[in-house]
């Protein structure tokens, strides 16, 4: 026996292990429930077109029984005749079959809901294999279905024989009735017939659904061995992911990099925070940041605008307050819009300074930047009210 089918399969079956048996068509299937559906169908539709039927099987058998010369004189009408009679007997026969068949679908989408899959028909060669097939007919499952089905097959019986015996003598006395009165007791009598044919099926319906789904729970569990497997499949291998996700972080930042030359300037902090900011007045409502990092990486950013002549200024709350609350792409908050228009006027002017079009400025001013802003003033807020407590 193998590893896997020794080990005991204690825990419920998982969301994706019973998706995976739905699309097999593989859900709880109730018979009783089926058949308690087809019989309250049959019923119902006994009652209701048995009328209809009558009357009609009235009027074929009075036109059968129907002979004049003329149909003796030309033997073609019989066969004509036999051929409406076909057809009328279809009109009577087909929609009873047809509302059978919606009944049991009906009980079938009852039981496991609505599955449409052909996996169920595609031949299996492994159920020719004699060992496996002597297996399921000693399964758990069939020898409660075959309990189940000799147990109905006991009290129908009974129950069928107990109202044949009440219900001989009438039968009897059908043969020296009118044919209408006949039909009448006929279907007086299967309708009494399918009426306790239903109430036995009804009971055991309701004990067979809930033992279904117990049992299909029961085929479904899953061993802990199988359960690692599904996760590891389903999210995958712990160390690839890793890697994806590293090759993920390498390829947005050689993206983020190669922005960084087309920007106007970078604001840092002055080593551990970068950020890059570009601003065309036409195509932009405001100056978006094209790159961003920390620690090494904004180091790297800097070595990247300094290569590229793109100014890079140390404006250290600034810095804090753009990298905390953009993201790439981004378009600046619209509380730093003073400060920002400040760092690039100071730009603007030492541009105009380097070409000798104006003279070279001063310090630049301090900004304009609200102090919720920066994270750093959060953090000494905490710390302080740490402190009081």
């Amino acid at each position: 026996m193998s590893e896997e089918n020794s080990q005991d399969k204690q825990l419920p079956a998982t969301e994706r292990k019973l998706q995976k048996a739905r699309e097999e068509g593989n859900v709880v299937r109730s018979r009783d429930l089926g058949h308690f559906m087809v019989v309250l169908a049959a019923t119902a539709v006994l009652m209701g077109l048995t009328p209809i039927w009558v009357a009609r099987m009235h009027e074929q058998v009075s036109a059968g029984l129907r002979f004049d010369a003329r149909t003796v004189a030309a033997p073609e009408m019989m066969v004509q005749r036999l051929s409406q009679w076909t057809v009328e007997g279809l009109w009577l026969v087909v929609p009873f079959g047809v509302l059978l068949a919606l009944a049991s679908l009906v009980a079938s989408v009852m039981a496991g809901g609505w599955v449409m899959s052909f996996k169920s028909l595609a031949p299996k060669f492994s159920k020719l294999n004699p060992i496996t097939g002597i297996a399921n007919v000693f399964s758990t499952k069939q020898l409660i279905d075959a309990l189940k089905g000799s147990l109905l097959a006991l009290i129908l019986g009974g129950v069928g024989g107990l109202l044949l015996y009440q219900s001989w003598p009438s039968m009897v006395d059908l043969l020296a009735r009118p044919l209408p009165a006949a039909f009448a007791d006929l279907g007086h009598t299967m309708g009494k017939v399918l009426g306790l044919m239903l109430l036995v099926i009804a009971g055991f319906a309701l004990i067979d659904l809930p033992l279904q789904k117990f049992l299909f729970a029961q085929r479904m569990r899953m061993s802990h061995q199988e359960v690692k497997d599904e996760v590891k499949q389903t999210e995958g291998n712990v160390e690839m992911k890793g890697r994806m996700k590293q090759k993920m972080r390498e390829m947005s930042r050689r993206r983020m990099l190669a922005a960084v030359p087309k920007a106007d300037l970078v604001v840092m902090n002055p080593t551990h925070y970068a950020v890059a900011l570009r601003y065309e007045e036409g195509s932009m409502g405001a100056p978006r940041v094209v790159a961003k990092g920390v620690d090494l990486l904004a180091l790297k950013i800097r070595d990247v605008a300094t290569e590229h002549r793109v100014p890079v200024l140390e404006a250290p709350p600034l810095a804090r307050a753009l990298y905390a609350h953009t993201e790439l792409d981004m378009e600046i908050p619209v509380a730093l819009y003073s400060a920002v228009a400040q760092v690039l006027a100071y730009v603007f002017q030492l541009r105009q300074a380097v070409s000798g079009a104006a003279p070279m400025p001063g310090d630049m001013p301090d900004l304009d930047v609200p102090a919720d802003m920066d994270p750093h003033n959060a953090v000494r807020e905490n710390a302080s009210e740490e402190g009081d407590a």
